[in-house]
């Protein structure tokens, strides 16, 4: 069995990107491994969601294990920098914050992990870390070039599919008619990538509820009320029962990982 290591930004992330990657590479049997760059200290709670004087940090940490255990993740860590919030705010300039570390330093950190667990897979984000969050961007950096100081044979970017995303909404907004209004998706290239830069997919919708669930244990983060959670049944695993990665190196075929080829299958058009 092979060994699938996921890093990630902030709790909660794991949930959306790629907790169906995650639950079908345990379900099958491998190992997997979450790593979180910061304890997401800046995030939004929702209200009334916090006891009097807990920390926001200590309620998300103890959420990821909460995920973990959803997903069937084995091992859980965190590398130890701060949320550094939204592109553009002051925060983005605090000196420990995750955005402002050097690169070098903070792979090592995740490359002793990688190389502890003799890593086959490692996931991390695309080089707009999704939607243009500093904390996103620079988990695509520092986890490229750890997975180039530990050899990690396939390092796949997680990415948000533009068109598939675009062909859905078309599709919601034929059904349920005139009066339904898709979200409104950037057209600049800020959000997710194209198809045509996608290499590779998984399909995961046996896996939607576990996904779900798993979003469920970031309860400071996503209300019963949020929109993921309660999308009906099929939309949900229709919209989030895929998720999608680049893989810019792909490895000779006669020497890819298990784990590749039982959860990843070649990108198709459709």
């Amino acid at each position: 069995m092979g060994t699938l290591v996921s890093f990630h930004a902030h709790p909660d992330d794991e949930s959306i990107g790629t907790a169906g990657t995650l639950a079908k590479a345990a379900a099958l049997g491998h190992r997997v491994v979450l790593v979180f760059a910061t304890r997401g200290e800046l995030g939004e709670p929702v209200p009334g969601v916090l006891a009097d004087g807990e920390q926001l940090s200590l309620r998300r940490s103890a959420e990821c294990f909460a995920s973990a255990k959803e997903l069937g993740v084995a091992r859980v860590e965190f590398l130890g920098y701060v949320d550094s919030g939204m592109m553009g705010e002051p925060t983005n300039d605090a000196p420990y914050c995750f955005w402002q570390a050097p690169v070098e330093p903070a792979a090592r950190r995740l490359a002793v992990i990688l190389e502890e667990e003799e890593t086959d897979v490692l996931t991390t984000y695309d080089d707009n870390g999704g939607y243009g969050h500093p904390d996103h961007i620079q988990v695509h950096r520092v986890g490229g070039r750890a997975g180039e100081l530990a050899g990690v044979p396939v390092v796949a970017q997680n990415t948000t599919n533009r068109d598939w995303m675009m062909r859905g909404m078309r599709g919601l907004q034929k059904d349920r008619g005139a009066d339904w209004q898709p979200p409104e998706i950037p057209d600049d290239g800020s959000f997710g990538k194209p198809e045509s830069e996608i290499t590779h997919r998984v399909e995961a919708v046996e896996y939607a509820e576990v996904k779900r669930a798993s979003m469920r244990a970031h309860a400071s983060q996503m209300g019963p009320e949020h929109f993921m959670l309660t999308m009906p049944e099929p939309v949900f695993a229709m919209g989030l029962g895929t998720e999608f990665y680049i893989v810019e190196a792909q490895p000779n075929p006669a020497s890819a990982p298990e784990v590749w080829t039982d959860v990843f299958e070649p990108l198709r058009g459709s």
